[in-house]
């Protein structure tokens, strides 16, 4: 039996590995994922990696940027580990290899992010998620007990009296169904960017792990609170990171004119510099443009309205040397160079800050069940998450996860639970009858694709940058109708290998689950709140509304939500103060 079995191969799934190899190296331990590791969403990450490494800096100081940068929703004991840890997590990478970009005087480098007050954003040019799950493979390369499952999907957790008890998945290149039983599961796979049409994330977020989560029982949390990236390229979403502005790139409109000098960027003492004020925080910025746009400042295109990321002062060797990716990105996608032409953005959903309800040690309700990374909500993020806090997120809560699953597992040693073969063999059944193509019900014979776009489009509408209740009330029937019909969507290959097609239909179902939490989510947040802007309620309600959203699965498969108060330490709840200078 695996005593800890980890869903998902990018950092916090291998950084989980990792901790619970050097816990206990008698573990068992398995890393179950649908893609290559290497082939993980971290890999794209592009910024950095927050950390206090300077002496004009403090933890205190990054505490506090990140709770006033999440508008105050985020729990204040969490950000207190959160802030404490970080910088020995970027330290060991160093220790393990990751190639840090270094001074002059051979210190490793940082860089200013948005929201920020102080630079502490390490970084290894603007491939910093690339370089740092090199690093994380190659050191789990060290563990003869770590068992990988590449190119699997989990489709089912096995829960038997409020316990996990291992997972059911599926080979993707041969189709085969495996029940793998197990002490503790971990998940580990990311976020749920694909449940909108326009997203920085790869096919493969598409929030299984918040899906198996929620189906088992486990609430999630904040899913209201989508994250989008103000500069994301037109066509395919690739994000143009947050760097680029970080080394002094300029955001402008149709008239050439760098208008977030207009915006209140969340400084209410200080008029905003024209050196920081493309680096405020995110949901702020994607919100500018909405407005921009509504002026008629934005500029047309095929593919939207978009406005311009100016880094052509910053000349061809600083690019080269600061952001060689960038440059890279926009030949490929845009056929332009940054060095002598503008570069053509619009905001793109980036990130979810809500995911599974967990604690400290990343335990979700469920006994045994664990989460760490994008998938779970500790909650350090809020309402909007800061640039460069996403990675050392991963390292820090994955290492807690790994190392309190390794404690459970050590403590519940018992013989395999009889339900884990009878769920694994309903669950084979169930894949057999989706495979062969038999449906019946309201969505028979239509395309998953055709359900898919309509799902994302709906959600697109009324849970974008704005909001308003009478938008989310529709988009909330409507999913719940979607989500229905995709039970007998259309599947018309009936072939074992590479199935993708059925592979698609568990991803969708997944996507449908998690929609209608963040239309209900939303819907129920009557205020607005970082990157929560409700158009009928658009003042921030510390009063009613100082809490998290907690989302459980009702017995009818419905979303049910009820608040939890927001965990407050040392920082009692202000305005949003950025970018001193």
């Amino acid at each position: 039996m695996i005593d800890v079995l980890i869903v998902g191969g990018g950092a916090a799934g291998l950084r989980a590995a990792v901790a619970v190899a050097e816990s206990d190296p008698a573990a068992k331990v398995a890393v179950v994922s649908k893609v290559y590791p290497m082939r993980s969403h971290t890999v794209s990450a592009e910024g950095g990696a927050a950390g206090v490494i300077g002496l004009d800096d403090s933890h205190d100081e990054h505490c506090y940027d990140t709770i006033s940068g999440g508008d105050w929703l985020p729990d204040q004991d969490a950000v207190e580990v959160f802030v404490r840890e970080a910088p020995r997590e970027l330290m060991r990478l160093e220790h393990w290899g990751c190639p840090w970009s270094r001074e002059p005087d051979g210190r490793v480098a940082v860089r200013p992010f948005g929201g920020m007050r102080k630079m502490r954003t390490w970084y290894a040019a603007d491939k910093t998620g690339f370089h740092l799950l090199h690093t994380l493979f190659q050191t789990t390369l060290k563990y003869r007990e770590l068992v990988r499952y590449d190119e699997w999907y989990v489709t089912k957790l096995v829960v038997d009296d409020g316990r996990v008890h291992g997972v059911v998945a599926m080979e993707i290149r041969t189709g085969r169904v495996e029940t793998i039983p197990a002490r503790t599961v971990i998940l580990a796979t990311g976020g749920c960017g694909r449940v909108f049409p326009f997203t920085t994330n790869a096919a493969i977020k598409t929030g299984d792990g918040m899906a198996l989560a929620y189906r088992a029982g486990a609430p999630l949390k904040d899913m209201e609170f989508v994250q989008y990236h103000p500069t994301g390229l037109p066509f395919t979403g690739i994000l143009i990171t947050e760097a680029a502005r970080a080394e002094g790139g300029w955001l402008i409109n149709k008239d050439g004119y760098r208008y977030l000098q207009d915006y209140d960027l969340g400084k209410p003492t200080l008029t905003p510099t024209l050196r920081s004020m493309e680096l405020g925080p995110r949901d702020r910025l994607s919100q500018a443009f909405v407005h921009e746009q509504r002026a008629g400042r934005t500029v047309d295109t095929p593919y939207g309205p978009v406005v311009y990321l100016d880094l052509r002062h910053l000349g061809e060797r600083k690019i080269d040397a600061r952001i060689p990716f960038v440059r890279e990105l926009c030949r490929s996608y845009q056929n332009l160079d940054p060095a002598t032409d503008l570069i053509p953005v619009r905001p793109v959903v980036h990130y979810m800050m809500g995911g599974v309800h967990t604690d400290l040690d990343g335990a979700t309700p469920v006994a045994g069940l664990y989460a760490a990374g994008e998938t779970a909500c500790v909650s350090i993020n809020g309402a909007n998450r800061l640039g460069s806090n996403s990675l050392p997120e991963c390292l820090v809560f994955g290492r807690r996860a790994g190392e309190a699953a390794a404690g459970f597992a050590r403590a519940h040693r018992g013989p395999e639970s009889p339900a884990v073969r009878s769920q694994g063999a309903d669950e084979e059944r169930r894949l057999a009858r989706a495979r062969a193509g038999e449906r019946a019900g309201p969505g028979a014979g239509e395309r998953i694709a055709d359900l898919r776009e309509r799902m994302q489009h709906t959600l697109e509408g009324a849970a974008g940058i704005y909001r308003s209740g009478a938008a989310l009330a529709e988009a909330a029937d409507t999913l719940a109708e979607l989500r229905e019909r995709a039970d007998d969507a259309l599947v018309e290959d009936t072939s074992s290998a590479f199935n993708t097609e059925l592979i698609a239909l568990q991803e969708l179902h997944a996507m449908l689950d998690v929609a209608r939490t963040i239309a209900a989510c939303a819907l129920n947040r009557r205020e607005s709140r970082g990157a929560h802007q409700r158009t009928d309620h658009v003042a921030r309600d510390d009063r009613g509304y100082l809490a998290h959203s907690l989302v459980h699965r009702a017995p009818d498969g419905s979303p049910s939500v009820t608040l939890l108060p927001v965990t407050i330490t040392r920082w009692p709840p202000g305005e949003r103060v950025y970018g001193r200078d």
